[in-house]
């Protein structure tokens, strides 16, 4: 069975090996254009392309695939995309976090037709931020779906489902990792079940749908006025992007892990309680009280709470 497969960050190049370490014939691989990154701002290759650059698989990184743009020199890279996917022999198109929308133009050209595998529990959570929003909402679990595409934003019938729990401490980070590998072990045996012909397809239920909208810097910026309870998932959930933020004396904070302390009501939200190495910091939140552990300051290195607080005292001050 030969693949294409579309996909840009981390999550789908874990993915990819899982296909190309199965035994299955790549002849392409479709990723987003270099983008700038680091303090350089140097372009860089997404994680896709550096392994398929390194296993010596043709790459294509069209900055469009719609036919339909405004945009003519858009339209002319689509079509030659849309040219190469019709010259390169394949039986199915497999998906995962690739950042382009795939219009029906291209989701009719594989024979097989294209597969995604999505971070969560279709119909929850679909969209772009499945795996931040599952831990902002508190879900006890999250999981993996291998779905057939369609025009629908991950509306398509599912082919398998795979269950994961959650665990208190993950943060985005550490459930990006365990999905990945999830959806690499569940690819390669959806492919295999193609290959026979054995795969069957469940339309999704209308009931428990919602959608994940792409995490916003601006949504970084914590307010303590709400619970410890939401405090601490939003911590979680933006470690490690857009990384949890909070104003100190005009400083901006970064806080990476924290713990629920107490229950109790909170009177002065964002009010420092206690800062030393013995208890941490202690932060009065609109109700309950949050435990940070991990914090850096603007040019600084993350922390452990009690390390931070030999270059930056916050006892007696208050975030806000």
């Amino acid at each position: 069975m030969k693949i294409i497969f579309a996909g840009t960050p981390e999550f789908a190049a874990v993915a990819l090996q899982a296909i190309h370490d199965a035994g299955f014939e790549i002849p392409l691989v479709l990723t987003q254009p270099d983008r700038p990154a680091g303090r350089g701002m140097q372009l860089q290759a997404s994680r896709v392309k550096q392994f398929a650059l390194a296993h010596d698989i043709p790459v294509a990184q069209p900055v469009s695939l719609r036919l339909d743009g405004k945009f003519p020199e858009k339209v002319l890279e689509a079509q030659q995309a849309h040219a190469l996917l019709r010259a390169t022999p394949h039986d199915v198109m497999v998906v995962a976090a690739y950042g382009l929308i795939l219009p029906a133009s291209v989701l009719s050209i594989p024979p097989l037709g294209c597969i995604n595998i999505h971070a969560s529990l279709l119909p929850r959570w679909r969209g772009a931020a499945p795996i931040h929003r599952a831990i902002e909402a508190g879900d006890a679990e999250s999981g993996v779906t291998i779905m057939q595409m369609e025009q629908g934003l991950d509306t398509g019938p599912m082919l398998s489902m795979e269950k994961l729990a959650i665990a208190a401490d993950d943060s985005t980070g550490s459930l990006h990792d365990k999905l990945a590998e999830l959806g690499g072990r569940m690819i390669v045996a959806a492919l295999h079940q193609l290959q026979q012909s054995e795969v069957s397809a469940t339309p999704q239920p209308e009931q428990g749908a919602n959608y994940a909208a792409k995490i916003g810097k601006e949504e970084a910026a914590l307010d303590f006025s709400e619970s410890a309870t939401v405090v601490e998932r939003k911590i979680r959930a933006f470690n490690p992007f857009p990384g949890a933020f909070a104003m100190f004396d005009g400083v901006p904070i970064k806080i990476w892990r924290a713990e629920l302390a107490s229950d109790s009501d909170g009177t002065t939200p964002g009010q420092v309680l206690v800062a030393d190495a013995q208890q941490g910091v202690l932060v009065d939140c609109g109700s309950g009280v949050l435990r940070l552990t991990e914090l850096q300051k603007p040019g600084g290195k993350r922390l452990p709470a009690a390390e931070f607080l030999k270059g930056f005292p916050l006892h007696g001050g208050r975030f806000g």
